[in-house]
């Protein structure tokens, strides 16, 4: 197996606080192109969380972007789902707080619910909350399939452009026909995002080495 040095981004979050807007889109464009390579193998992840999310040092890269753990990952349903009469425990798949509508209600998936959970995951290092805080896995589940979400600059004090703010929106809406239509499309829209200070490799690297020095 690879060895990775570095932390998914649920512990970084959960270690050192929320993240600067420019730092989240430098991590969501690499997303994008995994996704992007998946898609074009017609498969859906089905559990993109900020857990399978991996920052790490590659030589001298830093802040390098791996996407983890495609265990439960399948070809994208054509047209009616094929598991519609499998028990709700197979039909199923993926983690409660990331989960697009449509797999929380059991249909025909497409590359679009990965694009949702990117989504989720964005909510995450901008604000270090979950989209929807629910006591249970089927509440989480309901309130993906049925509750608007509120912007992510709602839910933090750091500044939070609004091009970002619509964009993680759109990514969240119940209707995947309002989503980003592709990995590559989430990606263009990514990089049209006006920032004030961008993220660096030089950035990255000070932050690494302030925050988690090599031993």
């Amino acid at each position: 197996m690879e060895l990775l040095e570095g932390l998914d981004a649920d512990t970084l979050v959960k270690r050192f606080g929320p993240m600067p807007a420019e730092r989240v889109v430098w991590v969501l464009r690499q997303i994008c192109h995994f996704l992007s390579e998946a898609q074009s193998c017609g498969l859906v992840h089905r559990d993109i969380k900020p857990a399978n999310i991996f920052l790490c040092r590659y030589g001298e890269d830093y802040d390098f972007v791996k996407v983890l753990d495609f265990g439960i990952a399948k070809a994208a349903d054509d047209g009616v789902a094929s598991e519609t009469a499998l028990t709700l425990a197979n039909v199923i798949h993926g983690t409660p707080a990331f989960i697009a509508p449509e797999q929380a209600l059991g249909v025909a998936l497409d590359a679009r619910a990965d694009i949702y959970s990117t989504g989720c995951v964005a909510f995450w290092p901008l604000t270090g909350e979950l989209v929807f805080m629910e006591e249970t896995p089927m509440k989480l589940l309901l309130a993906h399939a049925h509750s608007v979400p509120k912007p992510p600059s709602a839910k933090t004090g750091l500044p939070i452009p609004t091009e970002l703010d619509d964009l993680v929106l759109a990514c969240l809406a119940k209707d995947r026909e309002n989503r980003p239509a592709s990995a590559r499309d989430l990606l263009e829209r990514l990089q049209a995002i006006e920032l004030e200070t961008s993220w660096s490799e030089e950035r990255a690297r000070d932050w690494w080495r302030m925050h988690v020095p090599q031993g």
